[in-house]
This record gives structure tokens, sequence and C-alpha cells, in this order.
């Protein structure tokens, strides 16, 4: 949107001496205390805004290599290189000319910072997806940082809504570029959409389409305090930006009501997605089952103690034939159910334990803290670490192998993970 560089200038009685560089000079003078109430101090503020808050060519150059380094830092898991890519992240004023133009009314200039702001995110977005395509090669790598900011947090959100009205109350009373408020917003922003491309680029469904979401809420929210403090610094909106103003608000709260409302996984729910349930699905565990066959006389039976092996495979179907002379008795069946033991992931660090699909295995997942696994005491040692067989219902789909004991807490009796001698089983038929 082309503005002309001469300032908005009230028209002076004839009588005053005062040159325009001096008009000038008094003007800013009286921004940088206060906001003007007059309509033409207003007209010149706004000028200005919309000018410096107008898309520059340097905002697509930093977006592409702020998506770059951040998809780098998504597939290394490290928060430092995440830091270096909002550090170099463009300064998000034309966010601020956004928000200007729905004050004013002001259609182009809507549609135009609009625009920049949607290639700006199709930049950090590509980023994030050549990254997790990159990731496809590299499997053993967690992605801890990927599903922490695909994830609602409180903490998050208080820190976006001082972002948001610092960086509008800074860039509307001080020419001075406001590089702080900037970071936040652009962390908040760039991260949850990098993450999500990351997602679907390595196919991580608990990622994307979450991390949209994520950003959704974010961006919604951050509009909504932006306006308010435009509002609350006295700009008097245009007639059309009123009518503007208002579609916008309720545009934003919809958004904002709808996805905290639609089951996005937030920080304190991330945990407890899985839900135990009382039943073992037969494709997950086997049941063994205990045949007998007997005579008419009645043998004592008593279900033996089992302790697998490690590197023994448990549960596994175990049946005992014994072959007696035929007689005209029924033939008496008992089969014994396993009993699972739950757990929740409880790591000491890094916000959840890496799920895998062999003792020391291929990485397949991040499990969090907090989600709930059942477990049927198979284990293995491996160089002094025990590994145990987990089952866990993510999303409606169940999901095994192996994590380390050491991050399990358990809510039912903790199973001994004890080797043993392999159990025998005897049954002597009366004469």
């Amino acid at each position: 949107m082309p503005f002309s560089d001469e300032p908005i200038l009230p028209t002076e009685p004839p009588h005053e001496e005062l040159t325009s560089a001096q008009r000038v000079r008094r003007r800013r003078a009286t921004r940088r205390s206060s906001i003007p109430t007059d309509a033409e101090g207003q007209a010149e503020l706004i000028s200005s805004l919309a000018r410096r808050a107008y898309p520059s060519i340097e905002l697509f150059i930093f977006s592409l290599v702020c998506g770059a380094i951040l998809g780098l830092g998504f597939l290394l898991d490290s928060p430092v290189v995440l830091l270096l890519g909002i550090l170099v992240a463009p300064l998000m004023t034309p966010w601020v000319g956004f928000l200007l133009a729905i004050l004013t009314g002001s259609v182009r200039f809507q549609f135009e910072t609009a625009m920049a702001l949607l290639i700006s995110i199709a930049l950090v977005f590509a980023g994030g997806l050549l990254s997790g395509f990159a990731a496809r090669l590299f499997e053993d790598f967690p992605h801890n940082n990927a599903f922490i900011h695909a994830r609602l947090w409180i903490p998050a959100l208080v820190v976006l809504a001082i972002g948001a009205v610092t960086l509008v109350a800074s860039f509307a009373r001080s020419e001075a570029k406001p590089f702080l408020p900037s970071v936040l917003i652009a962390y908040l922003f760039y991260l949850p959409i990098n993450a999500a491309a990351f997602g679907l680029g390595a196919g991580l469904q608990d990622i994307f389409p979450q991390g949209l979401y994520v950003f959704a809420a974010h961006f919604a929210l951050a509009s909504i305090l932006g306006l308010v403090t435009l509002f609350l610094l006295r700009l008097r909106p245009s007639t059309g930006g009123i009518v503007f103003s208002g579609i916008t608000l309720l545009l934003f709260a919809g958004i904002l009501f709808t996805v905290m409302g639609s089951g996005v996984p937030s920080g304190n729910e991330a945990g407890t997605q899985s839900t135990p349930t009382n039943q073992v699905s037969a494709p997950l565990s086997p049941t063994p089952g205990l045949f007998l066959t007997s005579t008419d006389t009645a043998l004592p039976l008593s279900a033996p103690s089992r302790t697998p092996t490690p590197g023994t495979p448990s549960p596994v179907p175990l049946t005992i034939d014994i072959t007696l002379p035929p007689t005209d008795t029924p033939t008496i069946t008992l089969t014994i159910q396993p009993t699972p033991t739950y757990g929740r992931i409880f790591a000491s660090e890094g916000g959840g334990a890496n799920l895998r699909d062999a003792p020391g295995g291929s990485y397949m997942m991040t499990l969090l803290n907090g989600t709930i696994v059942e477990t049927y005491s198979e284990f293995e040692i491996v160089n002094g670490s025990t590994w145990v067989k987990v089952y866990a219902t993510l999303n409606g789909r169940q999901i095994e192998g192996w994590l380390l004991e050491s991050v399990l807490r358990y809510a039912t009796p903790a199973p001994g993970f004890e080797p043993s001698a392999t159990p025998a089983f005897t049954v002597t038929p009366n004469p």
C-alpha cells in the first residue's frame, strides 16, 4: 500500500509563523508523551503507524530463515536451536498493521497485511515440513519439543497476553522498534506452526494438526487483546472501522472458544490421553489357557506362580494335555486370565519417555508424563537396565512397545521384575 512521505498536518492560522519542520517536531514530541486526541493529530499518527507497520521484503527473508532454523531445532529436539530460530524471526509489526487496518476500516491495507502475514506463516510452515520429512531418516531422535509446542499451556497464554499488549502499546507510543515484545509474539505464533508442519512431515499424529489449533488460539487471543489495547489508547476508529472491529472481535472470540473447547490437548491434559481399560484386547495380549483332563476323581488344582525368565516373551498360550483312559466324565477346563498392572509415565526429565520397538531398539514415539500404560510382567534386562513391555491406548489406537522400567510409577501393586527358573507343572492322576 503506497503512502505519502509527507505527514498529515493541520491547517494553521495565517498568523502562525512555525515552519513545517517545527510543526512535525512538535507533534512527535506530543505523541511521545501521549496519544493525540485531536482529529488531525490522530490522522498523522495513524498514517505514521501504517507506514512503519507496512510489510517489507525483510519479513519474508527472516521468516524463511526462521522456519528453517526452527525445523532444525525440532529435528534435533534442541531448545537452544529453537531459541536461535526465534531470535532471527522478523519484527512482528505487520501484525500490528493488520490490527490497525481493522481499526481504520482500510480494506486494502487489511488485505495487504493479511496476505503478508499468510506468506510469512507459509514460509515458516515450509521449513518445519521439510525437517519433518528429514526426521523419517532419523527415527532414533526424540521429538519432545515438538509435542510440547503443539499443546496449549496456561503460562504461554499469559506470556502471549503480556506480549500482545506491550507490542501494540510500545509501537503506538514510540518510534523505537519493540524487539522484546515482538520476540514473544513470534515465539507463540511461529513455534506451533512449525511444530505442526514438522509433525505432518514426520507422520506424527499427536503433533499435527494440534499445532495448527494452538496457533489459531494464540492468534485469536493476541488479536483480541491487540484491538482492545488500540481502543484503550484512544485511537478513534472510523465508521467502517467500528463495523470491521466488531465483526473481527466476534470472529476471533468464536475461533478461540471453538479451538479451546474442541478437545485440543493442553499441557495438563497431554499426559492423560490414554484411559486404562479393565479388559485386554486379543491382538495385544493373547490369553493363556490351562487345559486339564481328569477322570471321575477330582484332582486338587492350584494356579502356580508364574515369574517369567528374562528374554522369555509373556504372556503366551500355555496348554497342558494329559491323556488318561477314556471315561464318561466331562472334561474340566480351567482358564487363567492375566491380571494387568497399570502404570503411569513419570520421567524425571524431558517431559516424557521414549517408546521403542524392542529393548534398546528403534524409537517409536514419546509418551508424555502422566500417560497410563498396561504391563503383563514381560521384561528383559539389557546392559543392566530393565526394559518392560507396555501397552497404551492413544486416540483410540492401541500401541505396544518397550520402556525403561525406571520411568514407570505403578497405580496397582508393582510386579517383581526378577529372573527366576521356569516353573514346572505336574499333574498326577489317581490310580
